[in-house]
């Protein structure tokens, strides 16, 4: 099974390339707990999603340190690779977004189920645990998607994108996504458009933490041209897997089980996140849930 990890983005909040900063005295980065838990169970490819000019730094930092423990393979994301009939805007410097970086890996991905996360997120094992299990079956038009509590997935330090779920016997009614969601004190805001307003704390919500089966490409690619006809010269709009999701959902041509996880979600969103999840990490690897060196003591 493939696991394609999103890394095109440069974490503009951040200030660097957040996807390759250490958090361990080892050197390691969020990406490697992912990778690790991944392969623990039982995802034996890791597709990388990045910028071309980006390959020597992950080549030369995660990438040699994992290619002895499983296959990896790269795919890189352009404001260019477009359908047919289709030229990005000349002074547009933003990404097309999630389900556009999807497409970018078509070639690369084959025909094999598989998973899509983020690269500067922790799921939690127990995602991945689930996630390897759907994918040994027929998704073909059944996708998968791991579902979070909202409050399990806050930053203390700024507001987060999240996209909100509705669901009915475990299966996606709708995903909406919400740009600007913050705790205050015990309560949760969205702040996406005009007045702030509180929401559930308690709402499933997506993190980017996806199955699917390959004929996911001509539904994603499909829905791509219909955004680029009605969005395609906004600097930016972006092709969000949500988006890409809803409208294949409406028209039929897909389902979405949700798979509920009670996995606390964190992250390096803003640069004062990463005292905290290195401070997690820590608890963690004293806790033997985790070696003290991932790559070192297998």
């Amino acid at each position: 099974m493939t696991l394609v990890i999103l890394a095109a983005g440069m974490g503009s909040r951040y200030g660097g390339l957040k996807q390759i900063d250490p958090i361990t005295s080892h050197g390691e980065f969020i990406i490697d707990y992912s990778i690790y838990d991944a392969i623990h169970a039982g995802f034996d490819r890791v597709v990388f999603l990045i910028k071309e000019e980006n390959l020597e730094a992950f080549k030369e930092t995660i990438a040699d340190r994992i290619a002895p423990f499983t296959k990896i393979d790269f795919a890189f994301q352009a404001l260019d690779m477009l359908p047919e009939g289709f030229t990005a805007p000349a002074d547009r410097t933003k990404p097309w977004g999630t389900a556009h970086a999807v497409l970018c890996c078509k070639d690369v991905v084959g025909d094999d189920n598989f998973a899509v996360i983020n690269a500067d997120d922790f799921y939690g094992r127990e995602a991945f645990v689930e996630m390897a299990k759907v994918l040994k079956e027929d998704r073909t038009g059944r996708y998968c998607m791991a579902g979070y509590i909202l409050d399990n997935t806050l930053t203390d330090n700024g507001s987060v994108a999240r996209g909100i779920c509705q669901t009915e016997n475990g299966k996606l009614v709708s995903i909406e996504e919400h740009t600007k969601i913050y705790r205050d004190g015990e309560l949760t805001f969205c702040a996406c458009e005009g007045e702030p307003h509180p929401v559930d704390r308690y709402s499933v919500v997506s993190m980017n933490f996806f199955g699917f089966a390959p004929d996911v490409f001509k539904v994603f690619k499909d829905e791509f041209k219909t955004f680029l006809a009605e969005k395609g010269s906004e600097l930016k709009a972006e092709f969000f897997i949500p988006l890409a999701l809803s409208r294949g959902m409406e028209k039929g041509l897909c389902t979405v089980d949700v798979f509920p996880t009670s996995a606390k979600w964190f992250g390096v969103t803003y640069a004062e996140d990463k005292p905290a999840v290195v401070q997690k990490i820590k608890e963690m690897t004293e806790m033997g849930i985790y070696p003290d060196g991932l790559w070192t003591k297998r």
